[in-house]
């Protein structure tokens, strides 16, 4: 009896604490209240799934993973910004990369603004999700073992969520 109650209440908080972005928000009682979060980029299913390959919708819309050491971005080192594959808006610059050794980009922060962390609970236990702050396309995920010389975090990136464009290029307009 207790493993069918254990069951039903480990589904209802999957069900409860589901994967749509919430931001709180302020209503006219000043209460503070949560709200789903509105991207500047926002596209169907199936708008999504026309624009990207079927491995780039399953990294960036339904949160997937790259297989390591896979993505010609681990060895790009010349100056450049990353912009999220989805909808292009800068995400990273690629003088914060460093080699983790991980077989994923990694990044010691985000351009300010661009990328918003949220809690991923996808492999059992809370991660921190690393999303596309203008279309909220999932990149990668946080960690705690960066460069303890700069800010001690890793951006383990999936690189097919991210294109490159090299320094003094012109940078792609949004993707609406």
């Amino acid at each position: 009896m207790i493993k069918y109650i254990s069951i039903a209440l480990i589904a209802l908080l999957t069900i409860s604490c589901g994967n749509t972005p919430k931001e709180l928000a302020i209503n006219s009682s000043g209460e503070e209240i949560q709200q789903e979060k509105k991207y500047e980029v926002t596209k169907t299913d199936a708008q999504w799934k026309e624009l990207l390959t079927a491995e780039e919708y399953d990294v960036l819309r339904k949160a997937g993973t790259e297989r390591p050491h896979t993505s010609p971005l681990n060895k790009q080192y010349a100056p450049g910004t990353l912009i999220c594959a989805a909808c292009k808006a800068p995400v990273y610059e690629n003088e914060y990369k460093f080699d983790s050794g991980t077989g994923w980009p990694s990044y010691d922060r985000a351009i300010e603004g661009q990328v918003e962390r949220d809690v991923d609970y996808k492999i059992g236990y809370a991660r921190t999700e690393l999303k596309c702050n203008t279309c909220g396309s999932h990149l990668g995920h946080e960690f705690n073992d960066g460069p303890r010389k700069t800010t001690g975090k890793r951006h383990c990136i999936n690189g097919i969520a991210l294109d490159f464009v090299p320094k003094g290029e012109e940078l792609p307009a949004l993707r609406k």
